[in-house]
Formats: C-alpha cells, structure tokens, sequence
C-alpha cells in the first residue's frame, strides 16, 4: 500500500501526516491485496480545512472530499466518505473486480447491494478539434458542466468540466 501526502497551501506537519496515514490505512481492511494507492491532499482555504483522499485499487477509484475546520475532523470525515462509499457498492465492485481476476472486497458486515444505474438517454455527437479554451467556452454556451472534445494540441479525447469552486478541470486521459 502507498500512501501519498501533499499539502496545497499549507505546510503538512509530522503529526498530520501520521495522523492522516493511520487514518487511510484503516481503508486496506477492505480489500484483500495489496495494490492500493492512496492520495491524501489537504489544504486551507478562508478558514476551511479541506481533504481530498483518492483511493486507486487497479483501476478503481474511490474518492473523498471533507470541508471543515479542522484539518483533524477533515482527515476523518473523508476516509468515512470512503468507507460508506465501500458499503454502498460492496457487491458492485465485487463482481467488477472478480471478473476482472483482481482483488477481492471485504467487509465486516454484508451491505445490500445499491440498485444498477438506469441509462435513459444515450447522445452521439461529431468530436472536431479544439484548444481547450475553446472547449470551455463552447460547454458554457451549452450550459452544461462538463464537455467532451477531442484536444488538438495532444490529439487525445479531453473533458473540461466546471469544478464547484466555479474553476475549471481538464481530464487528460492515461493509458
């Protein structure tokens, strides 16, 4: 298990970082290998101290965000994040990792499985080029939130999406 931590805006002290790795260890007694990579970022920002914990088990990623403030109760709140997330989609991810031959959940207590996502709309579209200004400009003229488009510059399928801050994200993908 990795676990990597980073502070945005902020000096990460000793004793965050033990605090912060004790606390997504506890996120391994799910899974029965190895593989786990676990990013922990925390920043400050007006007087909130943020988390983020990103949870990558070959491919799958699970993700946490807790806004408080204190960075302590932050840490806390995003690995519970994390582990009702585990709860809820036990045996999806289950049957998504068996079937791929990678590793295998586990749980102290059996969880119902969440019910599947009902697809109601399927949308095909042209991908022309684009810069990436381009893209955002053209996902707020459609009023959406995010906007698939093909990046002209890396000749690669990209997503521009507007993030809650009201910023903006690039999604490059990696293969």
């Amino acid at each position: 298990m990795e676990i990597r931590i980073q502070g945005k805006n902020l000096e990460v002290t000793k004793a965050l970082q033990d605090y912060a790795r004790k606390k997504a260890a506890k996120i391994s007694k799910f899974f029965e290998q190895e593989p786990l990579e676990i990013q922990v970022t925390m920043s400050v920002e007006r007087e909130r101290h943020i988390v983020d914990i990103t949870v990558s088990v070959n491919g799958l990623l699970l993700r946490g965000e807790e806004k408080t403030g204190d960075m302590y109760a932050s840490i806390d709140g995003a690995v519970n994040k994390i582990e009702r997330q585990v709860h809820k989609y036990k045996t999806r991810i289950n049957r998504r990792l068996r079937e791929e031959n990678r590793v295998v959940l586990t749980s102290p207590e059996e969880t119902e499985e969440a019910p599947e996502p009902k697809i109601v709309r399927t949308k095909r579209f042209a991908i022309k080029p684009m810069s990436v200004t381009e893209a955002v400009m053209q996902m707020d003229l459609l009023g959406h939130d995010f906007f698939v488009f093909f990046n002209a510059e890396s000749e690669e399928v990209n997503v521009v999406y507007k993030r809650r801050s009201g910023d903006y994200g690039l999604i490059e993908p990696e293969f």
